[in-house]
């Protein structure tokens, strides 16, 4: 995983890393990419690959990290525009609606098998923090009878991820800001 700490050929490395896996993901199914092929892909020896990450897996998942990043910096800058003076909530929505839509032939080909697992499951937790987040934000302590928070932040994301896939399964045909506002009227 990336830190704080990581020098220039490290995230060089890991770029290349990346690119090559999504690369070979446009070319063919998640289950059928080897280590091999990624190091190869990337022009890295096998143990530079291990140096790095565990297995395929782990460099997939490390890839969310950066989308983690930038949907923070998005929420938090939503956070802070407010209208008729309440904070813009689920700031992040608008957000990952685009970078869906921008990387649409990624998400599509990454969405069946394993590999969609996983990416899925990358995505859901990352925005279950985000929602976490913005309740922590925007709440008072609860009383006896309140929703407990985590069931109000599976409800949100559940209906998020519902709405995203059916979207994704429609060749997100309808633009961005379109389902972004679809989904905040529900």
């Amino acid at each position: 995983m990336l830190d704080k700490k990581t020098d220039r050929r490290s995230l060089r490395t890991q770029t290349l890393l990346h690119e090559a896996l999504i690369t070979l993901f446009l070319k063919k199914d998640y289950e059928a990419v080897t280590i091999k092929d990624i190091v190869d892909e990337a022009n890295v020896g096998r143990s530079t690959f291990y140096a790095h990450f565990t297995g395929k897996d782990d460099l997939l998942r490390s890839g969310f990290e950066k989308l983690r990043a930038f949907l923070i910096d998005q929420q938090r800058d939503a956070f802070a525009k407010k209208q008729n003076d309440e904070p813009r909530l689920l700031g992040f929505s608008l957000t990952m609606f685009e970078h869906t839509r921008s990387h649409i032939d990624l998400y599509r080909a990454l969405i069946g098998g394993r590999g969609g697992i996983i990416c899925l499951n990358c995505i859901r937790q990352i925005l279950a923090d985000l929602v976490r987040n913005e309740l922590t934000e925007t709440t008072a302590k609860s009383s006896a009878d309140a929703v407990p928070e985590e069931l109000v932040v599976q409800y949100v994301v559940g209906a998020y991820m519902a709405v995203l896939t059916w979207w994704l399964d429609r060749k997100a045909k309808l633009p961005p800001e379109k389902i972004d506002e679809m989904f905040r009227r529900m």
